[in-house]
């Protein structure tokens, strides 16, 4: 297993020069990318390909075992994460169906954690970060690797739920590993449905920020990377949920983590973790991560009865819950009550908001206002799960059979192309330098004109 390794004047280079691209779309840090964005800028994205026959596709790595966690990038490295079960091929069910079992794997399962080059696909190094039975049980369209690594070009942190968080140096030597605890996801309304865990963990300004929602235990928390130490810890009510942090930091109201719920929707001080405001959220077990664009946070969930799309204002304080039939108040500048997402994290593309149900029905609304634009539907018959990205002018929507449909920005619906990936991908893709980095079931796939 070789290792590779740079002189202090070259790592100076390469580091600066990484740094300079977080602006022309070289870095995918964390989920979605920048500040979960799902945007890339600066270069020419592909709108045509075909993985079965070998169309405009890069490189083609297999990836062992099973893992809806996304690839994230810096410079010229791809991280993935991966379970591997002792007992073969694992199963897997996607689509879209009523029932809502989970699937017990009472065997070892190896923790993986790999590292790609971006260029060649070629494995540079791989690590076993543990080899374990798993704490709880898995939906059977979940894996035991859901949550999307971190990376900030020193160091790589994998989560693994309740086997806990693993950081790596980018030689993958690990620097340290802090157990969280046991978290029992499910639905909230049947305790005994063990759904697995999905949250993703995310870096910024040397801290690591983590949202844990359980039955058993929930909180927001803030880490010193270098040394695992906690900065601050918030507990939150008990409910359990997939929704990754959302880390705001503009300049229309204070630096904030912003976390997704069902009771409890809400934002935290960055810097000491005390709650800013709060509000009532919608769907029960939220999975969609809060984004930020023209001065908003913008957050949805859906899941039963409800399935609100909120734009907040990061100025926000107290309790903001709309009161009655309200769509609007001091700290909402609009709302709609049955239009969110369950499993997708919506995208905000100029002054577009697209939003899409695990259904395949999307609709594209004036980010500003809330005015809807149109609704469609991408396909019929089959889930979607993995969140849109977008870039080019072009957003890219990933069905759960591995079509990967792109659609022109614009204020009428247009599809360019619906292009195959030849498996079942459940995994939002990575960008980086007009190559879309696709974790499907068994590999992980670079496509690129």
């Amino acid at each position: 297993m070789a290792h590779y390794f740079l002189t202090p004047s070259l790592l100076l280079i390469v580091t600066a020069a990484a740094s300079a691209g977080n602006t022309t779309g070289i870095h995918w840090p964390s989920f979605r990318g920048p500040n979960a964005s799902g945007i890339s800028e600066g270069y020419s994205l592909p709108t045509k390909w075909d993985v079965p026959k070998g169309e405009n596709v890069k490189w083609k790595t297999p990836i062992p075992g099973l893992g809806h966690a996304s690839p994230v990038i810096w410079g010229d490295r791809v991280f993935v994460t991966a379970a591997i079960s002792a007992a073969g091929d694992p199963y897997l069910r996607v689509g879209l169906y009523g029932e809502s079992p989970d699937h017990p794997e009472d065997v070892d399962h190896q923790y993986k954690l790999y590292c790609l080059n971006k260029n060649s696909g070629k494995i540079l190094w791989e690590r076993t970060v543990l080899t374990a039975h798993p704490k709880v049980k898995r939906h059977i369209k979940a894996t035991h690797a859901n949550c999307t690594p971190t990376t900030d070009g020193k160091y790589v942190v994998a989560f693994f739920g309740s086997h806990g968080l693993y950081c790596y140096d980018m030689r993958g030597e690990l620097v340290w590993k802090k157990d969280l605890g046991l978290f029992d996801a499910g639905p909230a309304d049947a305790p005994g449905l063990q759904w697995g865990f999905a949250s993703s963990p995310v870096i910024h300004d040397g801290r690591l920020y983590v949202t844990c929602a359980a039955r058993n235990v929930s909180f927001v928390a803030a880490y010193d990377l270098k040394s695992r130490s906690e900065i601050w810890k918030t507990k939150r009510p008990l409910y359990p949920g997939w929704h990754s942090p959302g880390i705001y930091t503009g300049k229309a109201g204070p630096a904030q983590l912003v976390t997704n719920g069902y009771m409890h929707i809400g934002g935290y001080d960055l810097a000491t973790g005390k709650e800013l405001w709060k509000m009532h959220g919608g769907g029960d077990v939220p999975v969609p991560t809060p984004i930020f664009a023209h001065d908003l946070i913008y957050i949805t969930n859906a899941h039963g009865a409800k399935s609100p799309v909120y734009a907040i204002k990061p100025t926000a304080k107290g309790d903001i819950t709309l009161a009655g039939k309200d769509r609007t108040n001091d700290h909402i500048q609009w709302s709609h009550p049955k239009t969110g997402n369950y499993m997708q994290t919506p995208l905000v593309y100029g002054d577009y908001l697209f939003t899409c149900r695990d259904s395949g029905i999307f609709a594209c609304y004036n980010a500003k206002t809330g005015k809807k634009k149109y609704k469609k539907r991408l396909d019929s018959g089959v889930g979607f799960t993995a969140s849109p990205v977008a870039g080019d002018g072009k957003v890219y929507f990933t069905s759960e059979e591995g079509d990967v449909h792109v659609l022109k920005v614009g204020d009428k619906f247009e599809r360019l192309s619906t292009n195959p990936m030849g498996e079942i991908t459940m995994a939002t893709p990575a960008i980086s330098e007009g190559i879309l980095y696709f974790h499907t079931k068994g590999h992980l796939v670079a496509i690129g004109n």
